[in-house]
């Protein structure tokens, strides 16, 4: 039998039985620890803030029956996740058995997350602001890397890879978990580990852009491709497909999408869908009868205050404002 459980429900479920949990002498100044809730399972989640603002979640629970986690459209942070063990499954995805996942900063759209009974789950999580990535990974300029914007999307909905592991990613999350070091040697390894485990889950994104600038050309079959995309994201603007989706219904694989958008469009798949959406509903602002909500919710956004955001980034007014006929501003 399968158990569900909103997000809400869960965290209530942790904090009774965190009450309810003894003192744990080996934990440091800057750790938490949170014991499953014993009528779901064992296990623990084990939170430490390696650097500021950034979490390390060290998770080892095995659950008693199936558990399916309800999650909401919501604020996400930029998180990085990888097991050591174990597997479980959400709408968009999997994680573990050959995969790892991002989940970049944004808006997190409804999901539901599947774990199977009487499987150790053992892994970490990183979860930080998306700004703090510039930190280590900046470009010249010391901003954030060029390639790695797509990871913070701010009032936009977020970006949901699954990158494969290997080896030597799985050997990482355990010296991650296995750690022996205390105090500040134990901050200081865990730092060096945690970035070296972005870097690792990051080098597929880093590695195409050189590629992209070493072969700027594309041959015209996959051209042709390209531009299907471009209009199937143009006909489902309400509710478009995956990144994955997409790129395995035209034929090419996710980079090469990724690439072929920036390459013949001057912008990401997602950067495209979002200036298509904003162009219709500045169209139906100004040509119907529609009212804002309606617009918002016709190109594809249930929250209206992001829909808000992402007009006025573009157009430098409120859909309102552009409602009520206001002159735009123009350049933006």
């Amino acid at each position: 039998m399968t158990i569900t459980l909103t997000i809400k429900d869960y965290e209530e479920l942790l904090k009774e039985s965190k009450e309810d949990s003894t003192f744990d002498p080996t934990l440091e100044p800057d750790e938490h620890l949170d014991e499953m809730p014993k009528h779901l399972g064992r296990g623990y989640y084990r939170a430490i803030e390696i650097y500021p603002e950034l979490w390390l979640i060290i998770v080892d629970k095995e659950y008693d029956r199936d558990i399916a986690l309800k999650i909401p459209e919501s604020n996400h942070p930029l998180q990085f996740g990888a097991l050591a063990l174990g597997m479980y499954t959400d709408t968009y995805g999997q994680v573990g058995e050959g995969y790892t996942f991002i989940s970049g900063g944004g808006i997190q759209r409804k999901a539901d997350s599947s774990y199977r009974h009487s499987q150790r789950i053992l892994g970490v999580d990183i979860i930080m602001p998306p700004d703090l990535l510039r930190t280590f990974f900046p470009g010249k300029d010391g901003e954030m890397l060029p390639q790695l914007q797509f990871l913070g999307k701010e009032s936009d909905w977020q970006t949901l890879i699954y990158p494969k592991t290997n080896p030597v990613i799985q050997s990482v999350v355990l010296q991650i978990i296995n750690c022996s070091y205390q105090g500040t040697t134990k901050r200081m390894y865990l730092q060096g580990k945690v970035i070296e485990l972005m870097a690792l889950q990051l080098a597929p994104f880093l590695e195409d852009n050189k590629v992209r600038q070493l072969s700027p050309r594309l041959k015209r079959d996959t051209i042709a491709k390209i531009h299907y995309a471009k209009e199937i994201l143009q006909a489902r603007l309400e509710n478009p497909p995956l990144l994955s989706e997409l790129a395995q219904e035209v034929g090419v694989s996710e980079s090469t999408l990724q690439k072929g958008f920036q390459m013949q469009f001057g912008t990401t798949v997602f950067g495209y869908l979002t200036n298509q959406r904003m162009e219709q509903a500045h169209q139906l602002l100004h040509s119907s009868d529609f009212t804002v909500a309606e617009v918002a919710n016709i190109v594809g956004y249930s929250h209206l205050g992001h829909f808000a955001a992402a007009f006025k980034r573009k157009f430098g007014i409120t859909p309102r404002e552009c409602f009520f006929g206001k002159t735009l501003v123009s350049g933006l």
